[in-house]
């Protein structure tokens, strides 16, 4: 055996080692969703239910508005993504392709605000969306997220990986900024939108101490903040939260399977551009 063959085969078993450490709990809180109560107490744990019980899923939707739950994470996820990624290209856009006084400024500006962590400015958010009256609603939960200075960072890097070249040809044919944002700019750039709206997904959709902050309605709460009323007054309803879990974990890990290629190449892409 070669040593690039050793080396290949050493890095796919440790590779395969940390995917399935990491792969883990998720299998773990698939199998115990079917557990039935007693078998969470039995020693030594096995790792498939015996029987299979499907009853904490009809439990975990008859004592709680799960799927309500599950649609309002939805819901405000795909909302938040879309503006983001619209945002985003237009302001990735300015950045990258166009020439105007103070661009390098203001895209520093723009950078500096990933350095503030959320903590920071959510009572100051909270108290604007409460001066505006739109607490427990839709509004609250995505107006501090329509834009990211991690989308505009990554669509300058996209649009600047353009050769400069197409956007002279497209100025002589007689397009202008728009036209050329639309028929040239977003085809080029899909691997970026691609890998930007997935991760805007994820983020949003696992959202929790934001709606927690401004939800007080039960059919307004999201998933994270759902899955707690899933408890019992004992603490014993284990089987009924994994099953809980479960739903919740199915959109960000349906979005993420499908568009895992994507996401990892668009990111890649935009660390080495520009």
């Amino acid at each position: 055996m070669t040593d690039s063959k050793r080396s290949r085969l050493i890095g796919g078993i440790i590779g395969t080692l940390l995917a399935f450490l990491i792969i883990s709990p998720i299998l773990y809180c698939l199998t115990s969703s079917f557990y039935e109560e007693a078998q969470f107490y039995l020693r030594p744990v096995k790792f498939l239910p015996a029987p299979w019980d499907t009853s904490n899923y009809r439990e975990a939707i008859s004592t709680a508005p799960i799927l309500r739950f599950i649609f309002n994470s939805f819901f405000t996820a795909i909302v938040i993504m879309g503006v983001q990624l619209f945002t985003g290209s237009l302001a990735g856009f300015a950045f990258g392709c166009l020439k105007f006084r103070g661009q390098k400024a203001l895209f520093m500006v723009f950078l500096a605000t990933m350095m503030i962590p959320g903590q920071a400015i959510i009572i100051s958010n909270y108290l604007t969306v409460a001066h505006m009256g739109i607490i427990d609603t839709y509004w609250a939960l995505v107006l501090p997220y329509l834009t990211s200075a991690f989308s505009v960072f990554n669509m300058r890097q996209a649009y600047k990986s353009i050769p400069t070249e197409l956007m002279e040809s497209a100025e002589i044919d007689g397009a202008n900024s728009f036209q050329f944002l639309i028929r040239v700019g977003f085809p080029l750039t899909l691997p970026f939108l691609g890998s930007i709206g997935i991760y805007s997904f994820i983020m949003a959709y696992n959202q929790y101490l934001w709606p927690l902050l401004v939800v007080n309605s039960r059919t307004m709460r999201t998933i994270q903040i759902g899955i707690g009323m899933l408890r019992d007054e004992e603490g014993s309803s284990y089987g009924r939260i994994m099953a809980g879990t479960m739903m919740a974990l199915v959109p960000s890990i349906a979005i993420f399977l499908i568009g895992q290629k994507t996401l990892i190449s668009g990111l890649t892409a935009g660390a080495i551009k520009g």
